[in-house]
């Protein structure tokens, strides 16, 4: 072999080299890309659902007002909410429980005051909505401190308020229902908390069934921990 060719022989090799070299950094950088790529959508797709996710579990339109504690009276109030989240309220609290007709706002929230979230529902929603509801109320916190009423004029399908703090729902899929429940029952602003929401003052009777009660003569009004006991025979609650 003459050393031309020789020399040509390394040159065309160097070359196949160079190309060859060449190729795979192309397929490296290719694979790089299309990884990278994959990882962004990754991201971007994680990312995205908890973005989703925060905004459907997020309680920030949950409207908040201040009220103090204690003031009971025996007269009917009239409350800037509805239904209402604080304020002036019967000397009874209504028993914590799945009502099927309306109760009397002053002893709701009295339960209120005492820890409990009060679930209302406009009447007419339909009974597979009304069923999740008391199907989460059963199963989301404490039984014990969960009200679930049916109440007309509704700014929305349902509402769930706790002591100075109200959410409006369209749904009772939202998510956001039970993660009320969860934040809000028994709260660090509940202005009694430890107190009942039962026993043997509670009032367990619907509005329908049982006015408020009047005012007992000759005695003075009782603290927020000695609620006098009910008027006779309340009937039972409605569930």
């Amino acid at each position: 072999m003459t050393k031309e060719k020789a020399q040509a022989r390394r040159e065309h090799l160097n070359k196949m080299r160079a190309e060859q070299k060449a190729k795979e950094r192309r397929t490296a950088m290719l694979m790089w890309g299309v990884g990278g790529l994959v990882i962004l959508l990754l991201i971007g797709g994680v990312g995205f659902y908890v973005v989703k996710d925060r905004q459907a579990t997020s309680l920030d339109a949950v409207s908040s007002v201040s009220y103090a504690g204690g003031e009971h009276v025996w007269t009917a109030v009239k409350y800037k909410e509805n239904p209402p989240v604080g304020g002036q309220h019967n000397n009874y609290w209504q028993q914590c429980d799945i009502y099927d007709k309306p109760i009397h706002n002053e002893h709701a929230v009295h339960s209120l005051e005492h820890g409990a979230v009060w679930i209302t529902y406009r009447p007419d929603l339909p009974k597979a909505q009304i069923d999740k509801i008391k199907s989460i109320a059963g199963s989301t916190g404490d039984a014990n401190y969960m009200l679930v009423s049916p109440y007309p004029n509704l700014p929305a399908p349902i509402v769930a308020s706790s002591w100075g703090h109200q959410l409006t729902f369209q749904n009772a899929d939202d998510p956001k229902l039970p993660k009320f429940i969860t934040k809000y029952q028994n709260g660090p602003g509940t202005p009694e908390l430890g107190a009942t929401c039962g026993g043997e003052y509670a009032i367990t009777a619907t509005a329908d069934q049982q006015p408020l009660p009047p005012e007992p003569k000759g005695e003075a009004t009782p603290l927020p921990s000695e609620s006098p006991a009910p008027s006779t025979s309340p009937s039972p609650a409605q569930s």
